[in-house]
C-alpha cells in the first residue's frame, strides 16, 4: 500500500542519514512513507464509515488513490472522478514534513533531540491547535502544512529517543496529551550512553538508564561538538558530537545490520503514533472535513464573484439562474461540486465572502442578491476577486460578472500572484461596452480582465446583456470533475495559424474554446474531415457563437489522434481545447537547498531567470501512476510560436518525476506534457493552465527559517500581538532601489520598508509586522503576499504565504464519560439468537472547567444516539441498539477540538465470572484507551 504513496518530492532529501528517517542499508521507511501508510489507512477507515453510513459498501476496485476516491464518493461517483486533489493533498504534507529538515535544522524541539522532551510536546500540542481552528475555518491548505510539520516533529521522537529501547512497543499518547505527565525524564547531568568506538553499537544505552526508564535522547552538533558528559548522541555523518566521548549514536533513523530490530520498532511506533494523532484530528473535525482536508472531493470548487452595482440587475439573475442550473442538474452526479462560494462586490464595498458545501443554502444566498448602488463606473472588482482567490481552494474554478472596469487596479500584481500560487482558473463575463479609455498605462480597462484570464487559463467573455445567458454555457462546461486541458494558446496580434492537438480515448466531452472578434476558422480531424465557423451544427460538432466566444462541442464519435484547427483573424485571440479524464498531471517549480539534508523545496514564486528551471511532476492514470507512460515534458510559450522546450527527465518512482529544463522560454510559459494511457493504449498530450515567467529578483520570507525555539509554529499569528516576519531580496540584474509591497486579505496592519537598496547578487534583509486585532477569531486565515519590483518596472518577483491567527490554548482537558447504566440484561448468551433483542446505555458526559462540549458522534455502534442540550454543564447521553451490535463507542468533542471516547462493551465471556462485563461500569478513554509513562 504504502508504495503508492511514494512521492517524489523528498527523495531526494532522504538520502542521507542525518535528521530523519532515512532509506539506508536496504530499509524502505522514510517520513515520507511512514507519513503516507498512516494517511492512507487513516483515509480508507474514514471512507468506509462514510460510505457505509450511507448505506453503500465500500469496495475499491484496486489500491490506487484515484481508485480509494472513486469508492471514497459512492456510489453516485460514476463516470471520471479525478484523484489529483488527493495527490495534491499528500503532496503538500509531506513536502512541509520534509522541510522541518531544512526550516529546523539545529532545533532540538523540532526533533526531539537534546532530551527537549518537553519543549518538543509543546510544539506537538500548539501544532494540532492550529490545525483543529484551522479545519473549523475551512482553512484546509494551512491545516495540511502543519499537519506536515508536527507529523515529522512527532515520528522523530521514535527514532531519537530510548523509547523502543525501553521495551515500549505502543506510542507515547502523553505527546498528544498536555494533561497527561512527562516523567522521569533523564537530566543535563545524567548520564546515559557507554563509548562506542566504531559508532554503530547496537544499544549503547546505560543499563541503569534502562532499568530505571528514563526518557533520554541523543545530543546533535551541526556546528559544534560540544555536548554535555555522558550524554548519548545522534549520530551520523553530520552530528558532530559522535566524535565526542561517549561516541556513536542512538537515532534509530537507518537501518542497519547493527540495529534491524529497533530501527523496524521505532518505525511500527511512528506509524501507530501517527494514526493516533490522526485520529484525534478526524474525530475533532468530523468525517466530512478530515476528508476535504485530505482533498477527497467529487469536483473542484465553484465560486462566484458577482457585481451588484444598479446596472447589474440582469447579470445578477443569469448568475443566479446558473447557480441554480449546476445544482439541479449535477446534484449526486460525479460532477457535483464539492464547495459553492460567492463573492459580492459593489463600490466601495465588498465581501464578505459566503462558502458552503449545503447546494439548497447557496441557491438561498445567491437570491439574496441585489443591485444596487455604484455611481461611478470602475469597481471594487479586484478586490472581491482576492477575497475569492484566497478563500477558496487551490485550482479552483472561479466565474467573474461585472459590467465595470476595475477601479482597485493596482491589485492587478497581486491577483497575478495569487493565481499563480493557487493554480485556480479565473473567467470573467463581461457586459456592455468599456464607457472610458484608457488614459495612463495603470488606468483600469476591460483588457485587465482579459490578461488576468490569460493568465490563468480562463476565458474573457464578452456579451451584451441579452447574450449572457447563452455564453454561460462555459460554466455548466468547466464546473465539471476531472477537467484536463489539452492546448491552450493565444495571439496578440492577431494571425492566420495552424494548431495542432492530440484527442486520446480517455477523453470525454470535449469542447473547443475560441475568443476574439472578426474570426474565422477550419477545423480538421485526424481523418481529413473539415468544419468551418459558418457550420453551425456539422460532421465534428455543434458550434455556438455569443458574443467574442465560439464554443465548439465535438460530437461523442469524436476520432482519436492529431487534430488541427487554423484560425484566421488580425485581432487579439485565444485557443483552448478541454475535456474530462483522469489522465492529467500535478506540478511544482521547486528549488533545490543544501546543508546536512539536501533536498528540493516547492518555490514560491517566479523561477530564476538564467538558471535551469526544476518541476516535480506527479502524473496520474486511471489506475494509478502505473497506468500511464510519460513520453516528453516541456515548457511551452502560450504566446509565441508552437514550440516546447527540451528537458532532462530523472523517474522518481510511481508517477513522480523531477523535470530539468536548461533553457526556459522567454515571456510566460506553461507546462506541457505528453505520454501514452496503458488502459486505452492511445497516446495523449496534458497542459497545465496557469502562465508562468522568470525572473532576476528573488524574494524570500523567513517566517519558518528561524532556528530558535517557539511554541507555536512560525506561521502562527496571536490575536493583538504584532508578528515579526523576516524576509530577503535579491537581484541577478543592475542593482539599486528596488520598491516592495505588501498586501494581505484580511487588511490587518503592517509595517514595512516601501522601498530597500540592493547590489547584484547580494540578499537585503528586512522585516515586515502584521497585527491582527484581539478580536480576531481563532483558526482566521491569513494570506500575505509581498512583491519586490525594480524602479523601472521591468522586473519583480512574489512570494505568497499562508499565516493562520490561533488564540493561545488554556484548555486542554477532553470531556469526560461515565457510564451510569447498561440495560442488557435481555441479550441472549447466544449471540445467533440476538436479533430481536436489543440493549441500553445511559452516560453522563462533562467538559469540567473547559470550554464546553461542542459536538457528539456515533463512532463505534448501528443503534442511535441521542443527547440532551449541549449547552447544560452535564449532558446525558442515551443509546439504543440491537443485541447484535455489542459494542457501542461515542466521541466528545469540546469548542477548542479536545476529544474525549465514550466506550462500553457487553460482550459475553466464556471464561471466569470476573472476566464477564455485563455489569454497568464506566470508561472514560480519551484519544487512545492506555496510557504508557516511563
Amino acid at each position: 500500500m504504502t508504495s503508492v504513496l511514494g512521492i517524489g518530492l523528498l527523495a531526494l532529501a532522504l538520502l542521507r542519514p542525518t535528521m530523519a528517517f532515512v532509506p539506508i542499508g536496504g530499509g524502505a521507511s522514510t517520513h515520507v512513507s511512514i507519513t503516507g501508510a498512516a494517511l492512507l489507512q487513516k483515509v480508507t477507515e474514514t471512507c468506509r464509515a462514510v460510505v457505509e453510513a450511507a448505506g453503500h459498501e465500500f469496495k475499491p476496485t484496486g489500491s490506487s488513490p484515484e481508485e480509494l476516491v472513486k469508492a471514497c464518493l459512492g456510489p453516485t461517483a460514476k463516470g471520471e472522478v479525478s484523484g489529483a486533489k488527493f495527490h495534491s493533498a499528500l503532496q503538500e504534507i509531506y513536502t512541509q514534513n520534509g522541510l522541518v529538515d531544512r526550516n529546523f535544522v539545529s532545533s532540538a524541539p523540532h526533533h526531539f533531540n537534546s532530551e527537549a522532551f518537553l519543549e518538543g510536546r509543546s510544539l506537538i500540542i500548539s501544532g494540532m491547535v492550529v490545525i483543529k481552528a484551522n479545519i473549523r475555518n475551512e482553512n484546509f491548505q494551512a491545516a495540511r502544512e502543519t499537519l506536515g510539520r508536527v507529523l515529522h516533529t512527532l515520528q522523530d521522537f521514535y527514532s531519537h529517543s530510548n523509547w523502543v529501547e525501553l521495551g515500549y512497543k505502543e506510542p507515547f499518547i502523553n505527546l498528544i496529551r498536555p494533561d497527561l505527565p512527562l516523567e522521569n525524564l533523564a537530566d543535563v547531568n545524567t548520564a546515559t550512553c557507554s563509548d562506542c568506538a566504531s559508532g554503530t553499537c547496537p544499544n549503547p544505552i546505560l543499563p541503569n538508564i534502562l532499568k530505571q526508564k528514563k526518557l533520554t535522547s541523543g545530543y546533535m552538533g551541526i556546528f559544534s561538538a560540544n555536548k554535555p558528559r555522558g550524554k548519548c548522541s545522534h549520530g551520523g555523518a553530520s552530528d558532530l558530537t559522535s566524535t565526542a566521548i561517549p561516541r556513536g549514536g542512538i537515532s534509530k533513523d537507518e537501518r542497519r545490520s547493527d540495529n534491524v530490530a529497533l530501527h523496524n520498532a521505532a518505525v511500527n511506533a511512528a506509524t501507530a503514533a501517527s494514526l493516533q494523532l490522526l485520529e484525534d484530528i478526524r474525530l475533532a473535525a468530523g468525517n466530512n472535513d478530515f476528508l476535504r482536508m485530505m482533498g477527497i472531493a467529487r469536483s473542484s470548487v465553484v465560486c462566484f464573484v458577482i457585481d451588484t452595482t444598479g446596472s447589474m440587475s440582469d447579470d445578477i439573475d443569469e448568475a443566479r439562474a446558473v447557480v441554480i442550473k449546476i445544482i439541479d442538474s449535477k446534484k449526486g452526479t460525479q460532477d457535483e461540486p464539492s464547495e459553492y462560494i460567492l463573492v459580492p462586490f459593489n463600490d466601495p464595498n465588498f465581501g464578505p465572502m459566503f462558502r458552503t458545501t449545503n447546494p439548497d443554502k447557496m441557491k438561498e444566498e445567491i437570491s439574496k442578491l441585489t443591485a444596487n448602488g455604484g455611481g461611478d463606473i470602475p469597481e471594487m472588482c479586484l478586490s472581491g476577486l482576492q477575497l475569492a482567490l484566497t478563500g477558496a481552494p487551490a485550482s479552483s474554478n472561479i466565474y467573474v460578472f461585472t459590467d465595470a472596469p476595475a477601479k482597485d487596479i493596482a491589485l492587478k500584481d497581486t491577483i497575478v500572484a495569487l493565481i499563480r500560487s493557487t493554480k485556480s482558473t479565473v473567467s470573467f463575463f463581461m457586459t456592455g461596452a468599456s464607457r472610458r479609455r484608457r488614459r495612463s498605462l495603470r488606468a483600469p480597462s476591460f483588457e485587465d480582465y482579459r490578461d488576468l484570464a490569460l493568465a490563468s487559463g480562463g476565458q474573457a467573455i464578452r456579451v451584451s446583456k441579452k447574450q449572457l445567458p447563452e455564453a454561460t454555457d462555459i460554466i455548466l462546461d468547466t464546473s465539471t470533475s476531472a477537467l484536463v486541458t489539452v492546448l491552450q494558446r493565444a495571439r496578440n496580434p492577431g494571425k492566420q495559424e495552424m494548431f495542432s492537438f492530440m484527442l486520446d480515448k480517455s477523453l470525454q466531452n470535449i469542447t473547443i474554446y475560441i475568443t476574439g472578434t472578426s474570426i474565422t476558422f477550419t477545423l480538421t480531424n485526424p481523418a481529413g474531415v473539415n468544419q468551418t465557423q459558418s457550420e453551425a451544427s456539422g460532421k465534428l460538432g455543434t458550434i455556438q457563437n455569443v458574443g467574442n466566444l465560439r464554443r465548439i462541442h465535438l460530437n461523442d464519435d469524436k476520432q482519436t489522434g492529431t487534430w488541427q484547427i487554423n484560425i484566421n483573424s488580425n485581432q487579439p485571440y485565444t485557443l483552448k481545447v478541454t475535456g474530462q479524464s483522469t489522465v492529467t498531471f500535478i506540478y511544482d517549480f521547486v528549488e533545490s537547498f543544501k546543508g546536512p539534508h539536501p533536498g528540493y523545496a516547492v518555490l514560491s514564486g517566479c523561477p530564476q531567470a538564467g538558471q535551469p528551471a526544476t518541476l516535480m511532476i506527479s502524473v496520474i492514470g486511471q489506475r494509478g501512476p502505473s497506468s500511464v507512460t510519460v513520453g516528453n515534458i516541456g515548457l511551452a510559450v502560450v504566446s509565441g510560436p508552437e514550440s516546447v522546450s527540451n528537458s532532462t527527465m530523472t523517474d522518481m518512482g510511481n508517477g513522480d518525476i523531477l523535470v530539468t529544463i536548461d533553457v526556459v522560454p522567454e515571456g510566460e510559459f506553461v507546462v506541457a506534457l505528453k505520454g501514452t494511457d496503458k488502459v486505452s493504449k492511445s497516446e495523449f498530450q496534458r497542459q497545465s493552465t496557469t502562465q508562468m515567467s522568470v525572473s532576476k529578483v528573488n524574494i524570500q520570507s523567513f517566517t519558518r527559517f528561524r532556528n530558535r525555539f517557539d511554541d507555536a509554529w512560525d506561521s502562527s499569528l496571536e490575536p493583538g500581538k504584532a508578528f515579526k516576519l523576516s524576509f530577503s531580496v535579491m537581484t541577478q540584474s543592475t542593482g539599486g532601489q528596488y520598491s516592495i509591497s505588501a498586501r494581505n486579505d484580511k487588511d490587518f496592519p503592517m509595517d514595512y520598508p516601501p522601498n530597500i537598496i540592493l547590489t547584484t547578487g547580494n540578499y537585503t534583509d528586512a522585516t515586515l509586522t502584521i497585527t491582527p486585532p484581539a478580536s480576531t477569531p481563532s483558526g482566521t486565515d491569513v494570506t500575505l503576499t509581498m512583491e519586490a519590483t525594480s524602479t523601472n518596472g521591468v522586473d519583480s518577483n512574489y512570494i505568497v504565504l499562508k499565516l493562520s491567527v490561533v488564540t493561545k490554548i488554556t484548555d486542554f482537558v477532553q470531556p469526560l464519560c461515565k457510564v451510569v447504566r447498561v440495560l442488557d440484561g435481555e441479550c441472549p448468551q447466544d449471540v445467533s439468537q440476538c436479533g430481536p433483542f436489543r440493549w441500553e446505555l445511559i452516560a453522563n458526559l462533562t467538559d469540567g472547567n473547559g470550554t464546553g462540549i461542542e459536538t457528539i458522534s456515533l463512532i463505534e455502534g448501528n443503534g442511535s444516539l441521542s443527547y440532551t442540550t449541549l449547552t447544560a454543564p452535564a449532558i446525558q447521553a442515551n443509546y439504543s441498539g440491537s443485541c447484535c451490535s455489542q459494542i457501542v463507542k461515542f466521541a466528545a468533542v469540546d469548542k477548542v477540538g479536545n476529544v474525549g471516547h465514550c466506550y462500553h462493551s457487553i460482550v459475553r465471556s466464556s471464561g471466569p465470572p470476573a472476566l464477564i462485563l455485563s455489569l454497568p461500569l464506566w470508561l472514560c478513554l480519551l484519544t487512545s484507551a492506555f496510557v504508557v509513562r516511563p
